[in-house]
């Protein structure tokens, strides 16, 4: 007898099925060409959906975004899995919510803690399929060896093993001499890690830098770019994966001499330039060896932006709050897909998705079955989208998608309605702070609402009383996946929550 949680499981996500249609015209695709296609993915950390041109900024130039977006998929209601760094970028490499796999938070300097090395990423899944895996950025899931990117499917990594205001120097102070006193305690020197290609320590990370200081966080951008290129015209023969997990817009903001000051937005906006100037590299460097139309390229947010910073945090659009919280400015991101040949130009996807779909959208699109990787008994909570991406359909693939916060399940959404559940959050006692110097949070409590985000995306107008038999069907599958993930609002415990990973 099946248990009500793996039902729900089952109904969120699984891959049981062989490979669908889509997938099989991708293998065929790929035998024409003679490799299957490859995936490059650049997630950035703490954008607001306001923060790019293709999704309504006006005031930050994105042209190589705008142009992707043009020529590709524009989402608008696409979601990262929890609001906060460690937690959403478990999720993108796994296919799981966070809680699934026993992640949450963001891990600390010397956390002792990370993804499980048993757990399958992206990077994991395609190299058994003969790809070059490559990680330039920041990492934020294991900060010592065996919790670090080549234990989890990486051949290469170059960058921060964690936030890059986990340093000594507090985002406030980052402006000030580096001999003032005030500074954050507790913090080490902020290392950067790059993994040899040649000699004894081949395929091990290394500390390249032991302390970053603020001349090099201006050029972490350009270094994760540099590094994206430099892979791609050395991998330009064989398939690869690509996962540029840039440090910013994340405070400290940095920008390098190319673009400060360019903006009409400030520093952030500079910051925001040198990011899209970092994507037409990439695409620059796929155009030079011919492979743009047979490369996925993925672009979104780990989470929505940090307000408390103001002028150094982004925008979250018409959405409610940002970063921290389970309201749609929190966890909406900017997000686009592009493959020509395989994603129609121009198109606009609405339905409801998010980063856990990209594992097993992956598998789909080079025609590989996911379920053998990952074994029957693994359940993962994301799923194919590549229908979505084609235009055969317009449909969301979930039944519901989960908001969790930690590992209290804060809200739910179904369709066109969300429905949240009493919470405290927080949110800004005013305007956010200016040149680093972050503003206060004040501590607020919904008793919990039904929104329509169709008609309402701003998450004010609580139309739970007239609605009660959409209230009912919501909560309903929340109390599934309670039982499957837990709530700790509730202390329940998940009956299908993994391991996290352990330093031995």
């Amino acid at each position: 007898m099946i248990r009500p949680a793996a039902l729900f499981a089952l109904l969120l996500a699984p891959l049981a099925a062989p490979p669908t249609a889509q997938a099989e015209d991708a293998s065929a695709d790929a035998a024409e060409t003679g490799r299957p296609p490859n995936v490059v993915i650049v997630f950035c950390d703490d954008m607001g959906y306001g923060d790019a041109g293709f999704s309504g900024a006006t005031d930050i130039a994105t042209p190589h975004l705008d142009a992707l977006a043009k020529g590709g998929m524009k989402f608008t209601h696409f979601y990262a899995a929890q609001a906060v760094c460690s937690a959403s970028r478990a999720a993108l490499l796994t296919g799981c919510y966070p809680n699934r796999v026993g992640v949450s938070g963001a891990f600390g300097p010397e956390a002792k803690v990370g993804l499980h090395p048993d757990e399958v990423t992206i990077a994991d899944f395609l190299k058994t399929r003969g790809y070059a895996t490559a990680i330039f950025g920041k990492w934020h899931l294991g900060d010592e060896p065996g919790l670090f990117p080549t234990d989890q499917g990486f051949d290469e990594w170059f960058g921060l093993p964690y936030s890059n205001d986990m340093w000594p120097l507090h985002p406030r102070y980052a402006h000030m001499p580096d001999a003032r006193a005030d500074r954050k305690r507790g913090y080490p020197p902020l290392p950067l890690y790059e993994t040899p290609l040649e000699g004894e320590n081949a395929g091990v990370p290394q500390v390249k830098i032991a302390a970053v200081d603020k001349p090099d966080q201006a050029l972490l951008t350009t270094w994760n770019a540099e590094h994206a290129v430099d892979f791609i015209n050395r991998k330009k023969d064989e398939p690869f994966f690509l996962y540029v997990p840039h440090s910013m817009p994340h405070v400290p903001i940095f920008v390098s001499d190319k673009f400060a000051g360019k903006s009409g937005r400030g520093l952030y906006g500079d910051v925001i330039m040198e990011i899209d100037w970092s994507v037409g590299q990439i695409v620059e460097a796929l155009e030079k060896n011919d492979l743009r139309e047979n490369t996925l390229i993925v672009f979104t947010s780990d989470n929505g932006p940090w307000l408390s910073y103001g002028t150094h945090g982004g925008d979250a659009g018409p959405f409610r709050e940002g970063k921290g919280t389970t309201w749609e400015g929190g966890q909406r991101e900017p997000t686009l897909f592009y493959m020509p040949g395989t994603i129609p130009a121009g198109t606009v996807c609405d339905a409801p998705c998010g980063a856990i779909d990209l594992l097993p959208t992956v598998a789909d699109l080079i025609g590989e079955d996911l379920r053998a990787a990952l074994g029957d008994d693994r359940v993962i909570d994301g799923k194919s989208i590549l229908p979505l991406l084609k235009g055969e359909t317009k449909e969301s693939p979930h039944e519901a998608l989960l908001f969790y916060w930690g590992r209290e399940l804060q809200a739910i959404r179904s369709g066109d309605w969300k429905l949240h559940f009493p919470h405290g959050y927080r949110s800004l006692l005013s305007g956010g702070g200016r040149h680093g110097t972050p503003s206060a949070y004040m501590n607020h409590f919904t008793d919990g609402g039904l929104y329509h985000l169709k008609q309402n995306p701003s998450e004010t107008k609580n139309v739970a009383d007239k609605n009660p038999e959409v209230v009912a069907r919501l909560e309903k599958l929340a109390e599934e996946a309670r039982r499957s993930l837990g709530d700790s609002r509730l202390e329940m415990q998940g009956e299908e929550v993994r391991p996290i990973g352990r330093v031995k």
